[in-house]
């Protein structure tokens, strides 16, 4: 009887409000999202955990959080959203090109270099698209995967528990380098060592990511640590505007910087950083159909990280 009530009582407006406040995080954020007020998406939450018979979200001043079977509800609400889409699609009522959106998340390292050109490629047969870019750390951008936010990451591979219900599909592998600008004191010097790279200011990613604990792993194997004189960001237009305008060393993959090293602005110092690759891919969901104007944007991006790899990485 309970499956029979679920099924009687569910609507529409329910999923949307509670993907609305699983993406948003924020009950509040949801209402401005739906175009609703607050108490409209209280109400319409009550009556979804009345009708789920649990509770869904755990709210406090923060905000709101999936307890584990808003979890599970979460996962199979998004394939309901998109069976619709799929049902719409199979007759004909396709989206007008000038309706048609892709959500990427994107890492700022990673997009820097393939995002401008995959999308000047893309906007030759869609000109009318509209591509949303949210750009954060990894560990953020797989929970706006899960969530539904955006509809594929480029990013990094994570901890296998953070990878529960979604693909990595690998595009190039591509270590860290020590950059710096065309006028730094070691950009022409010999025999340069890391101990003289850790006396200059420094330009590190923030400590949680990936590209930190390479940098820190790095200079470990050679018996040196991280100074405290860092400048942390994740930010590739302020890095390269203080490499630019000073003599800091950023630590950072070259392809961030690509076409700055092409024509001479910056270089990457001749120091080995064996040991410190980074792979670099696509992640998807596991259990969720891509749109035609997402795949078509996933295929760019296929075959400009082809065009990046090295005869023998292909």
């Amino acid at each position: 009887m309970e499956k029979d009530n679920f099924r009687l009582r569910i609507r529409l407006r329910h999923i949307h409000c509670f993907l609305a406040i699983a993406q948003e995080g924020n009950l509040g954020k949801a209402a401005e999202r739906l175009r609703l007020t607050q108490p409209a998406i209280s109400k319409t939450l009550a009556e979804l955990e009345d009708i789920a018979s649990c509770k869904l979200f755990e709210r406090d001043r923060q905000g709101a959080r999936l307890t584990p079977q808003g979890e599970n509800f979460l996962r199979h609400a998004l394939g309901v959203l998109e069976a619709l889409d799929a049902v719409s699609d199979s007759i004909g009522l396709d989206p007008r090109p000038e309706s048609a959106v892709v959500n990427i998340g994107v890492l700022p390292s990673v997009g820097a270099d393939l995002i401008p050109t995959a999308l000047a490629r893309f906007r030759r047969s869609h000109p009318l698209a509209r591509v949303a870019i949210r750009t954060a750390a990894n560990a953020p951008l797989l929970d706006m995967l899960k969530g539904g936010t955006v509809d594929f990451v480029l990013g990094r591979m994570a901890d296998p528990h953070m990878m529960a219900g979604l693909s990595f599909e690998l595009l190039y592998v591509e270590p860290l380098a020590l950059l710096v600008r065309a006028a730094h004191p070691l950009a022409s010097a010999t025999g340069v060592s890391l101990g003289d790279i850790i006396a200059c200011p420094l330009i590190v990613a923030p400590p949680g990511t990936v590209p930190r604990h390479r940098t820190e792993s790095l200079l470990q194997a050679h018996g040196l640590e991280l100074p405290s004189h860092c400048t942390e960001t994740m930010s590739v237009s302020i890095a390269r505007q203080l490499l630019l305008r000073t003599d800091a060393i950023w630590f950072a993959p070259s392809g961030t910087v690509r076409e700055d090293i092409a024509q001479g602005a910056l270089v990457s110092l001749p120091i080995s950083t064996k040991g410190t690759e980074e792979p670099v891919g696509l992640l998807l969901r596991s259990d969720a159909a891509v749109t035609p104007v997402a795949k078509d944007l996933l295929r760019v991006l296929r075959e400009m990280a082809a065009e990046r790899r090295l005869p023998g990485e292909r």
